[in-house]
């Protein structure tokens, strides 16, 4: 199986939506503001499809199915680079942001797109 890279591309905060529905506890604790568990820029190697110490578990959950693509040769049409996929944990006051790629792959992975 291919290596796999995880760049945390930005940590979001919705403080609007946050202030309104977030409980007393959560504006007061660590949790107002961007995402306490990545830093913007992290990046995380994969051998395999093993969550990565440290790694949320609840944004694992959501970045696992388009892992899991990318690791078997799938592609994105949406994405510019083949083999490749933008995804973000479903936290709505402060979703951070996910790019998947394969490092170490067969020939024409992480290739460009030509733009029509």
């Amino acid at each position: 199986m291919a290596k796999l890279k995880i760049t945390v591309l930005e940590r979001t905060f919705n403080p609007e939506i946050a202030a309104e529905y977030g409980s007393d506890g959560f504006k007061a604790g660590r949790g107002f503001g961007p995402c306490p568990n990545f830093e913007d820029g992290q990046v995380f190697v994969l051998d395999g499809l093993g969550k990565p110490e440290r790694f949320c578990s609840w944004a694992w959950a959501d970045v696992h199915g388009a892992l899991r693509t990318v690791a078997f040769g799938g592609e994105h049409a949406f994405m510019k680079t083949r083999q490749s996929a933008i995804v973000c944990c479903t936290d709505g006051m402060k979703p951070v942001v996910f790019k998947i790629e394969r490092v170490d792959s067969s020939e024409g992975a992480g290739r460009d797109i030509p733009e029509d």
